[in-house]
């Protein structure tokens, strides 16, 4: 354990390194997905069928492929991107293009008839989906939205092969230590792995029941409460 602890600053350095790449990622994916979802539902058949292709593409291509290009390949044509951005880009559009399934099926699952009620008060497509279906389609998203955090979490454990010094790296280097051990090893990139994905998980959850509260799909605290009251007495 000793030895462990003398890791501690390295694995310090590996988690800031895979927050990094997972915020990042995280908000990239997040923009794509959005952006890709509204084009996928959108009236005008171009950008539905230029997003159709986008989504394929990353979905059909490998992230380690990917990152590979954009690592190796771009500097080729005179983009030469850092690793950490190589790393968030990479995440982003490949788990973005995923996201964006999530976003098209959520606003596909908003009843017919609030789209319907937008052409009566004669709304705009734009004013339609902002103001009357993107508000409950949030929270319908959000479990999907939530489950792939957790995946982009794990996937940037790729971010080795392109030389980023991110939590599995330093793993991999304990995991070498005689004087750690391999179960060790493993085992601590186990829990830090979980810890991280925990805290994001639990942050986006609780995100989820209030977007639900606000559209009356969960119970609130006070009505909760009071429920709770009335089965006691």
């Amino acid at each position: 354990m000793q030895a462990v602890a003398d890791y501690s600053p390295y694995l310090w350095e590996g988690v800031q390194v895979t927050l990094a790449l997972s915020g990042g990622g995280a908000v990239v994916a997040l923009v794509v997905a959005v952006f890709l979802g509204l084009c996928a539902i959108s009236p005008i058949a171009v950008l539905r069928v230029g997003s159709r292709v986008v989504v394929e593409f990353f979905r059909g291509t490998s992230l380690v492929v990917q990152l590979f290009f954009l690592f190796y390949v771009f500097p080729l044509f005179g983009i030469d991107l850092p690793g950490m951005w190589c790393g968030i880009i990479g995440l982003g559009l490949n788990y973005g293009a995923y996201g964006s399934e999530v976003v098209r099926g959520s606003l596909n699952a908003v009843a017919k008839v609030q789209w319907e009620s937008t052409t009566a008060l004669s709304m705009s497509w734009a004013m339609a989906v902002r103001r009357v279906i993107w508000p409950q389609a949030w929270g319908l998203m959000l479990p999907g939205l939530n489950n792939l955090m957790v995946m982009l979490i794990k996937g940037t454990a790729v971010a080795l092969l392109i030389g980023l010094h991110d939590l599995t790296y330093w793993v991999e280097v304990m995991r070498k230590d005689p004087d750690v051990g391999l179960w060790i090893a493993y085992g601590v990139g186990f829990l830090l792995y979980y810890l991280v994905a925990l805290g994001c998980s639990s942050g986006l959850r609780l995100l989820e029941r209030r977007a639900q509260r606000r559209l009356g799909l969960a119970p609130s605290k006070t009505r909760t409460t009071r429920a709770t009251a009335e089965a006691v007495a």
